[in-house]
């Protein structure tokens, strides 16, 4: 029988509502999770492991990196077939994203956790964790890079965004869709998935800064950054990738500072393109320096970015990074 390690690290799926603050806090364990996943010991031998019992919220870059380290040491073992990840659906994009950049195996690893909590009704904590631990031991889903599991969806971290508040299929993939599904305990995949980007990095050094670009909008956070010393920028422009023109200067004082500057957009679809001339278009940003990142929204872009100038902080290079297969 395949083995599947497992590891919890809090969030909504380890919650349950204190009666004393009448508010769900982190409180169950492992055991207690893995206890209402029914039957799956017919299916797969489990491992578990508590890394941690952070909310969402609470996860820092140095932990989710922490966590790589942790899972690819699980990954470089014969006996581990897969890995599970429990997570804070509130960075858990962010997390499962650095997890893809960093993790360079060809082994499954599935991301998931829970929109509702232990004490409510429709808790879809053990759910989410059995439709992981199928996707983990599925010979399909070698080599697909890192997934996000959520009401019976599978979709690539290096697409997958939380797209409500509430909902239990909050995690959609805006550009592209799911990936596959887990139907009655079957791993099935729809398409097939393009070449995974890994970065290979010793530590997470670096500050990254992101900004939502707004109507009459000018330099002075940028300047405020560049100050305080900032390795980079990515800005959430508007559209196909524009900003307010008093933001240039800003941006151009970052970049001739080899500060780098990724522009994505603020809008939940589509990507950026150089296709506006005007004073802060697109065109006249790419002409100044900035980098383009595609279709990530900006949470995501800020992550490829911080690991990109863990890597490297030549500018050509970070431009590599985020262009290669754009033009």
């Amino acid at each position: 029988m395949k083995k599947v390690a497992i590891v919890f690290n809090g969030g909504t799926i380890s919650m349950k509502v204190d009666p004393r603050i009448k508010a769900a806090v982190p409180t169950l364990s492992a055991q207690e999770i893995l206890s209402m996943v029914t039957g799956i010991e017919g299916y797969a031998e489990i491992e578990p492991y508590t890394f941690s019992n952070l909310p969402g919220p609470h996860m820092t870059l140095e932990k989710m990196f922490e966590l790589s380290k942790f899972i690819k040491e699980l990954l470089n073992r014969e006996d581990i077939t897969g890995v599970v990840v429990t997570h804070g659906t509130d960075s858990l994009e962010e997390t499962a994203y650095l997890l893809d950049l960093t993790l360079d195996s060809e082994k499954p690893v599935i991301v998931t956790g829970a929109m509702r909590n232990s004490s409510e009704l429709g808790y879809d904590g053990p759910h989410n964790l059995a439709a992981s631990i199928c996707t983990a031991i599925s010979n399909e889903a070698v080599g697909r890079g890192v997934l996000v599991c959520f009401n019976s969806e599978l979709l690539l971290a290096s697409e997958v965004t939380k797209a409500n508040s509430m909902s239990l299929n909050a995690f959609q993939s805006p550009n592209a869709g799911p990936i596959g599904i887990v139907d009655s305990n079957k791993v099935i995949f729809y398409r097939d998935t393009k070449r995974k980007q890994s970065i290979e990095i010793e530590k997470i050094d670096a500050k990254v800064e992101l900004i939502k670009a707004v109507a009459g909008m000018d330099s002075s956070y940028i300047n405020f950054c560049i100050d305080r010393g900032i390795d980079g920028f990515v800005i959430e422009g508007m559209g196909r990738g524009n900003v307010p023109p008093l933001m240039v200067d800003g941006i151009m004082r970052a970049i001739d500072n080899n500060i780098p500057v990724v522009v994505v957009s603020r809008c939940f679809q589509g990507r950026v393109l150089d296709s506006y001339g005007y004073p802060g278009g697109g065109k006249n940003l790419r002409n100044i320096g900035v980098i383009f990142g595609d279709n990530l929204p900006g949470q995501k872009a800020r992550i490829k970015l911080i690991v990109a100038l863990s890597k490297t902080r030549n500018l050509d290079e970070i431009k590599k990074i985020f262009e290669m297969e754009l033009y």
